[in-house]
């Protein structure tokens, strides 16, 4: 498989992970922090399922991150993971919700028009 698919495919994962993670996390309370509860608060976040797929997801993201980075130069493949910004800023918006002001989307533009400049370069 080509190096270029191998970093989409990673960050697919990616972005699912972190889509996941958020929607575990959706309306879960989390308390103050000290170091005796470190552990236990760690353990009941990563434990609700959608924070644990969405773990999972990082996972395999990084196994396919590993063999991209094997294949191809690391100043070509580590600038493409800002298309994850890219996705994660229009599936929060999407599936969230979220409020994306017209400076955010610009700056999307931005990083998706750096991309390209990178892409064509390899």
């Amino acid at each position: 498989m080509k190096p270029f698919y191998l970093i989409l495919i990673a960050i697919g994962f990616a972005v699912a992970g972190q889509i996941f993670m958020k929607q575990g996390m959706t309306g879960y309370q989390l308390g103050g922090i000290t170091i005796l509860s470190l552990i236990p608060q760690f353990l009941k976040m990563i434990f609700r399922p959608f924070v644990f797929m969405g773990f999972v997801l990082y996972m395999l993201s990084s196994f396919f991150w590993l063999v991209a980075i094997s294949r191809v130069e690391l100043s070509y493949a580590y600038p493409m993971i800002s298309i994850s910004y890219v996705l994660v800023v229009f599936l929060s918006w999407l599936i969230f919700k979220e409020e994306v002001g017209p400076v955010r989307w610009l700056g999307v533009a931005i990083i998706i028009f750096g991309v390209y400049l990178i892409s064509r370069s390899g």
